[in-house]
C-alpha cells in the first residue's frame, strides 16, 4: 500500500485550530499501518467527534472549547484519508469495512468507553456500524446521517453529490463545504479545509466515500448494514438527532432514525434552523449545548 502524509506546514497558522496534534497507528488491513491523527482535548466523560467527507477534524473546532469547558473530553480523529491522517494512494485501497475497522481500532486503542457519539455525514455511517458492533457506545447524537443499506432509494441529492464528485476534474474540498453550509465562510476557513491535500493524488479517499454508499441490495457493504439495523432496533440507550432543515441530502433521515431505534423514544430530538449539511459551521453553540445534555443524562 502506497501512503501519502500531507506535509506538517500545511495545518500551521489555521484559523481558531489551536489544538495539538496526537497520532495513532491502525492496522492498514493490506499488512501496514496507518498513521491517524486525532484531537483530544479536556477530561471527563469521553465524547467522540466523527466527521464525515470531505472535512476534517478542522470541522469541530467551535464546538470542541465548548464541550471541554462544561467538563467533558473531546476525541475527534481525521478518518484515513483526511485531515492529518495518512492518505492511501489507490482508490481501492478504502472500503467501508476498512473505515469502520479503522475507528474500531481507535476506539480500542485510546480504551475510549461509554462513550457519547456525535456523528455526522460518513460519521454516521461509520458511528453507527459502531455502535451496533460494539459496547462502547452507550449514548449518541446523530446529525445530517443515516445508515443505508442499498434497499432504499437515496434520493436525486446524493446522486448528484455522487456524479459530480466522481466527474469533477479537480475536487474542490473546501468550495464543497462551503455549498453544504448556510453561513458564509471566510476565505481563510475554505483554504483550512483544502489544506490536507496539496493536490489531486491526496484526494482519493474523498474521491471514493460517495461510491461506498451503499447504493443497491447488492452493495457489498450492505448486508453488514442491514446487521447492524438489527442490534440497533434493540438499542435502548439515549439517541437524540439533530438535523438542520437546510439539509438536502439526508432531509426525512431523522424521522426514520427516531421511528426504528427504541433509545429514540422520548428524547429531545431537534431541527435546526439554519443548519445546513455542514451544521458544525453554522450551528457548533446549539450543537455543543445538546450534546452536554445528552452526555449528562447518566
Amino acid at each position: 500500500m502506497e501512503i501519502l502524509r500531507t506535509p506538517d506546514e500545511r495545518f500551521h497558522g489555521l484559523p481558531d485550530y489551536p489544538f495539538g496534534p496526537h497520532y495513532v497507528q491502525v492496522p492498514s488491513g493490506d499488512g501496514d499501518e496507518l498513521r491517524m491523527h486525532y484531537l483530544d482535548e479536556g477530561t471527563g466523560p469521553a465524547v467522540l467527534l466523527l466527521h464525515g467527507e470531505p472535512s476534517w477534524s478542522f470541522l469541530y473546532r467551535k464546538m470542541i472549547p465548548l464541550l471541554t469547558r462544561a467538563g467533558l473530553r473531546a476525541v475527534a480523529p481525521d478518518l484515513i484519508g483526511f485531515g492529518r491522517s495518512d492518505k492511501p494512494s489507490r482508490r481501492t485501497d478504502y472500503t467501508f469495512e476498512r473505515h469502520v475497522s479503522w475507528i474500531r481500532s481507535f476506539i480500542e486503542q485510546l480504551e475510549l468507553s461509554d462513550i457519547t457519539l456525535f456523528c455526522q455525514d460518513w460519521g454516521g455511517l461509520i458511528g453507527l456500524r459502531l455502535v451496533a458492533e460494539t459496547k462502547r457506545i452507550t449514548r449518541v447524537v446523530a446529525s445530517n446521517t443515516f445508515l443505508p443499506t442499498g434497499d432504499l432509494p437515496l434520493g436525486d441529492a446524493f446522486h448528484r453529490w455522487r456524479e459530480f464528485s466522481q466527474t469533477v476534474e479537480e475536487f474542490p474540498i473546501g468550495r464543497s463545504v462551503q455549498k453544504g453550509t448556510v453561513s458564509d465562510l471566510s476565505d481563510e476557513v475554505v483554504a483550512a479545509y483544502d489544506a490536507p491535500f496539496p493536490d489531486e493524488s491526496f484526494k482519493e479517499g474523498a474521491r471514493q466515500f460517495p461510491l461506498l454508499v451503499p447504493a443497491s441490495p447488492d452493495d457489498p457493504a450492505a448486508p453488514a448494514c442491514r446487521a447492524a439495523w438489527e442490534s440497533l432496533a434493540r438499542f435502548e440507550r439515549p439517541f437524540v438527532t439533530a438535523f438542520g432543515d437546510s439539509d438536502p441530502i439526508t432531509r426525512g433521515a431523522d424521522l426514520f432514525l427516531q421511528n426504528m431505534i427504541p433509545g429514540a423514544a422520548g428524547q429531545p430530538h431537534v431541527t435546526i434552523e439554519g443548519g445546513g449539511h455542514f451544521i458544525q459551521e453554522d450551528k457548533p453553540q446549539e450543537l455543543a449545548a445538546l450534546i452536554v445534555s445528552v452526555a449528562n443524562d447518566r
